[in-house]
């Protein structure tokens, strides 16, 4: 069979109708971006600009570990010597446990999973439910410098029911 470009040869309008159809850029609907915000809408992204991205320098870098983690691997961290036996229970820092734990900016421990062992934690936050967990468990936390730092510096600027009054 033939091409259909050869067959449309010696035709006038090779398959466009009347020979007053496809003169100019109306048939395309314009040119260049013409159109973009009306009939050819679905061809261009969205034009308007939504939310806030704040700045990379004011972002802390969170590496975040789960309290499941630090108590099933515990025997493991003191065989390595990451951690240290203390009785019945176990002290860890988790910078040392955290994957890039002393590259990033903030340590944090989750409360994730159960605590069974006595977990002596040091770490630059803690979440609500792992404080509990640990302390239910006879465990204790502690901030680090930096995290008592941060901890001191969200204080000031979150203003208390008392001082409103």
């Amino acid at each position: 069979m033939t091409s259909k470009k050869k067959r449309q040869r010696g035709s006038r309008t090779h398959g466009g109708g009347t020979h007053k159809n496809r003169r100019g850029a109306g048939h395309r609907g314009g040119r260049g971006n013409a159109g973009s915000r009306k009939h050819e809408m679905h061809n261009h992204g969205p034009w308007d600009k939504h939310g806030f991205k704040r700045p990379e320098g004011v972002q802390d870098e969170v590496a975040e570990v789960d309290v499941r983690e630090l108590d099933e691997d515990a025997a493991l961290l003191a065989a390595e010597g990451v951690a240290d036996e203390e009785g019945d229970g176990y002290a860890i820092d988790a910078r040392d446990v955290a994957e890039d734990g002393h590259e990033v900016d903030v340590v944090k421990v989750l409360g994730a999973g159960q605590v069974r062992n006595e977990l002596h934690l040091v770490a630059d936050a803690f979440s609500d439910a792992a404080e509990e967990k640990v302390a239910d468990a006879g465990g204790s936390v502690e901030l680090t410098e930096a995290g008592q730092a941060r901890a001191e510096e969200t204080d000031k600027d979150t203003p208390d029911e008392q001082d409103e009054s």
